[in-house]
């Protein structure tokens, strides 16, 4: 861990397996350098061998919230997730059912100004709602996307609480419709 420190700053967060760093920025008269994914200090931060196997991105309009997704195993997904352009708040929702922060979360404000990368391991639900116009939001995904696995709770679940920082939301249907947090049938 010594090795990780010196390269960037880590942040951990009360609910296990969580953690956020910033990457170190080199900057000069021509520009800036930043190293944003490095496959051995990712697992060294997460205690444990992570292999991503697909990235997406996303462009949304301000005022957008997507979320709380998730995929069932065998296709549960780790997420290492980061703002390109404007800014979001990130929410990860434990899932995992033996966890003594079930239904608990950690929002995180990811912005192309603070670099702040976010770990996501799998058994969390995660979202974000997007704060600035044109945000453009990308993450490394552990395992494949699989329609048939994917699932979803309720993004303005009562019991959560959660603080999406946006007015007026824009909400897909498929999201308007998941479940609550004390219907779901944990997977994990």
């Amino acid at each position: 861990m010594e090795n990780l420190e010196k390269i960037m700053e880590i942040k951990r967060y009360t609910i296990e397996g969580l953690f956020s760093f910033v990457p170190a920025v080199f900057s000069d008269e021509r520009g800036a350098f930043m190293e944003t994914f490095n496959q051995k200090l990712i697992e060294e931060a997460a205690g444990r061998k992570i292999e991503f196997v697909q990235d997406n991105q996303s462009i949304s309009k301000i005022n957008v919230v997507r979320g709380l997704h998730f995929q069932v195993p065998p296709f549960a997904q780790a997420k290492l997730v980061r703002v390109l352009k404007g800014k979001v708040i990130d929410v990860a929702v434990d899932l995992r059912k033996n966890s003594p922060t079930f239904g608990q979360h950690v929002s995180v404000e990811l912005s192309a100004e603070n670099n702040t990368v976010f770990f996501i391991p799998a058994g969390f639900a995660h979202g974000f709602s997007v704060l600035e116009d044109n945000t453009v939001f990308a993450y490394k995904c552990s395992a494949f996307y699989s329609k048939h696995h994917e699932g979803s709770i309720l993004w303005n679940d009562p019991l959560l609480k959660l603080d999406w920082q946006v007015q007026n939301p824009l909400v897909s249907e498929k999201d308007k419709t998941g479940p609550l947090l004390n219907e779901l049938n944990s997977p994990f």
